[in-house]
């Protein structure tokens, strides 16, 4: 029987790091959605020259396959700030759920990471986790990330960054940011990496011993 973990959060909360260490652990499939939208959004971002049609976008996401999940380029700043407007339209969404879901139900068991997973893409999920940090821990997090390819990126270019993407997540009329009623709450602001898997683990432990 397959066992379904959710995990939700803004960038650079550790919901990737954490999903893919459970994911490792129980011997679970993993999918970061995140990577269906940064390859659709980058797609979309190069044959548009620089900007985002929506039907360019749309197009892109229908024609999604699993390879595309390894393209080059899907880490750095630019593809993340394209998924996130792709991500806002509701026929690119659409578009990609089945995907989703499909790969939620293989009886191996699976872990998601995204935005909207327990909300809407597994609203039936054996475990639900909304992994959040304060906005100056995520941004120095990230920025550690990305100044390893772009030396000359700032914090504050990278705080800025992620504000408005928070904002247009929580904002969009469709499946925006939010956690889910029942998920829990794994704040790691304050919490070694370590910590923070081990708190995550437990809950699913918990649950499947049941």
């Amino acid at each position: 029987m397959s066992f379904t973990v959710a995990i939700d959060g803004p960038a650079a909360a550790g919901k990737g790091t954490i999903s893919r260490a459970l994911a490792a652990r129980y011997g679970f499939a993993h999918l970061d959605t995140g990577l269906l939208y940064r390859a659709t959004g980058l797609k979309a971002l190069r044959e548009g020259r620089g900007t985002i049609d929506a039907a360019v976008a749309i197009a892109a996401a229908r024609a999604l396959k699993a390879e595309d999940l390894a393209a080059d380029g899907l880490r750095t700043g630019p593809a993340g700030e394209a998924a996130s407007v792709v991500a806002a339209i509701p026929e690119v969404r659409k578009a990609l759920l089945d995907f989703q879901r499909a790969f939620a139900g293989q009886p191996s068991g699976a872990v998601l990471d995204g935005r909207d997973i327990g909300t809407v893409i597994c609203p039936d999920a054996d475990v639900k986790l909304f992994v959040t940090a304060s906005d100056a821990v995520r941004a120095e997090r990230r920025h550690a990330e990305l100044v390893r390819t772009n030396p000359a990126i700032t914090l504050e270019e990278v705080a800025g960054d992620l504000a408005r993407r928070d904002a247009r997540d929580a904002q969009r009329t469709d499946a925006p940011l939010k956690p889910a009623d029942d998920a829990l709450l794994l704040d790691t602001t304050e919490l070694t990496i370590d910590a923070a898997i081990a708190e995550a683990a437990g809950l699913i432990t918990r649950k499947r011993e049941g």
